[in-house]
Order: C-alpha cells, then sequence, then structure tokens
C-alpha cells in the first residue's frame, strides 16, 4: 500500500519526536508514506507534484478541516480512496467548522478517531464511512513502570502549554482555593507559553513552582493529583499517561478524560475534588487499553480501508 500523509505538526519531521516515532512505525507497516507539513513546511504545489507521480492507494488527512479538503481534492484527481482522520472534539469547533468537517468526513471512505467521545460525533454527522477508533499511540508502560515516591509536601501538578486553551490562570485560581483547606500543599506547573509572564503575576506568593517543560515522567512519582484546565482537548496524552502512572486526575469533561478515568466534575468543584484526593490518597487507575507499538501499528494500518 503505498499512502500520501498531509500533516500539520512540523515534529513528524523531527528525528527523536513522539511524532517522529509514530511515523516510523506507521512506515513499517506499508509499501511507501510520504508526509507533507502543509502550509507550514510543504507547499500545496509540491504535494500534487508528488500526488503526480506516484500512484498513491490511499490520501490521508490528519484533519477534517483545510488538510481534509485539499486531501479529497487530490483524492478525486488521482482515484485515491480518502481517509481523514479527527483529533480534535468537534463540538468544542465553531458552526462553519463543524458544517466544513461534516460535508468532508460524509466524502471520505474510511476514518479515524481517537476516542469514544469523537466516535460519536462523528456518527452523530450521518457518516457512512467505516470509522476507526485507535487512540494516539503512547509508550504506556514507561509510565506503568513508575512507582510513587516519598515526598514531603502534597503535591498538585499541572501540565500543559500556558496558553488560553488551557486555561493555566484556572489552575491558579483552584489552588487559592485548595491552599484555604490544605495549606501544606504545592502546586507544580509543567509548561511553557505566552501566558507565562501573567501566570507569575498572577501566582504571587502562592507556593507554586515553574520548572519549564519538563518530562512529566520525572515528576509524575511525587504527585498526589494532575489537575487538567483546558477548555477543550483533542485527545488528552498528559491525562493517559498520569493515569497510567497510578496518579489520579481531576479534569472537566474534555478529550478522553471520561473515558479514561479522570474524575471529572464542574469547574467550579475543581478545589473541592482536588482536597478530597489529597485526604484520601486515592490512586488514579487507566481504564482505557492502550495497543503496544506492534499492535497499534497494525491496527493504524487497517484504519486506512
Amino acid at each position: 500500500m503505498k499512502v500520501l500523509m498531509i500533516s500539520g505538526d512540523k515534529n513528524i519531521l523531527s528525528s527523536g519526536s513522539g511524532a517522529h516515532a509514530r511515523l516510523e512505525l506507521q512506515r513499517s507497516q506499508v509499501e511507501q508514506l510520504d508526509v507533507f507539513v502543509w502550509p507550514r513546511v510543504h507547499s500545496r504545489r509540491e504535494i500534487l507534484l508528488a500526488a503526480q507521480k506516484n500512484s498513491y492507494d490511499v490520501i490521508t488527512a490528519q484533519d477534517p478541516f483545510w488538510r481534509g479538503l485539499l486531501a479529497l481534492q487530490i483524492a478525486r484527481r488521482t482515484g485515491s480512496k480518502l481517509n481523514l482522520q479527527v483529533h480534535t472534539d468537534l463540538a468544542a469547533q465553531g458552526v462553519f467548522r463543524r458544517l466544513f468537517a461534516s460535508m468532508l468526513l460524509r466524502r471520505a471512505d474510511s476514518v479515524r478517531v481517537v476516542s469514544e467521545k469523537i466516535q460519536g460525533q462523528v456518527r452523530s454527522l450521518g457518516v457512512r464511512a467505516l470509522i476507526h477508533l485507535l487512540p494516539v499511540y503512547i509508550n504506556i508502560q514507561r509510565f506503568q513502570s513508575l512507582a510513587p515516591q516519598p515526598h514531603e509536601q502534597k503535591t498538585i501538578l499541572w501540565i500543559g502549554r500556558f496558553e488560553a486553551e488551557k486555561d493555566p490562570l484556572a489552575a491558579v485560581r483552584v489552588f487559592n482555593e485548595v491552599r484555604m483547606k490544605e495549606t501544606g500543599a504545592k502546586l507544580v506547573m509543567l509548561g511553557a507559553g505566552s501566558l507565562e509572564p501573567v501566570l507569575r503575576k498572577s501566582a504571587g506568593a502562592l507556593l507554586i513552582e515553574f520548572p519549564g517543560w519538563q518530562d512529566p515522567a520525572s515528576y509524575l512519582p511525587t504527585a498526589d493529583v494532575v489537575l487538567c484546565t483546558s477548555q477543550h482537548e483533542s485527545w488528552g496524552a498528559s491525562v493517559v499517561e498520569s493515569l497510567a502512572a497510578g496518579v489520579p486526575v481531576v479534569a472537566p469533561d474534555v478529550g478522553i478524560a471520561r473515558e479514561a478515568g479522570a474524575i471529572v466534575v464542574p469547574r467550579a468543584e475543581f478545589a473541592s475534588a482536588v482536597c478530597g484526593i489529597l485526604r484520601s490518597g486515592e490512586r488514579g487507575v487507566l481504564k482505557v487499553p492502550m495497543p503496544s507499538a506492534a499492535e497499534w501499528a497494525r491496527a493504524w494500518r487497517e484504519t486506512l480501508v
């Protein structure tokens, strides 16, 4: 099978990145897999020339929006099958983007989604193509092997980009409430982004640490709870990784949080839920099965048809 993939993630081209590792797994399953990162790296013309030169069996796009439209155009020109991937919460999109995605998904030959929640959203659009459910690949054993480590302070961990969609300022507000009941607790915020200056200012005298971007595996063994404050999530790798490490997660109903086993509560109840975990010492449990590398690679190939 020969496949042309249209991606928006330039990390997929960087050796050593998680996205590139997944790409290598995918390449092991097909005769040819050519990846184009549009529009950040490759031009539309480059992609069209490759499609004319090679007889691709499948054109796949990593979203059902503008990349999906380009994939549809190429598939129609070349007679290739069209595969569309949905990694984002469609309910969180604007009306135009939802209608646009609906139009494209109904024209696909196959669709891949990363969670049951998104699978239900796609089905509700009247899509008749096969809808394959396959999560984002994570080396889950790496996190399952982490053991809790002794630590003096009760620790809340927050992981993500310091951007509006992740709402890191909400974490500071929640922590302020928590400190009224759990005075010895601290908050560790792993990440970076444009909101960092205002975030640090908002933190004030609160016991909040900002280590920058770090491997969560180094912090999960000393975390009592992970707090997710995202406005929306396409999936939620940090939720899965935390639960796999046995750390409970408090989150809104975003991405894979509910089906993965997070404690899903209204945002107004975040502080109460966090305090409950800090007092009980409850451990987290990952409730969704995660495939091995070999299983994931084989399943990915099956999602193309």
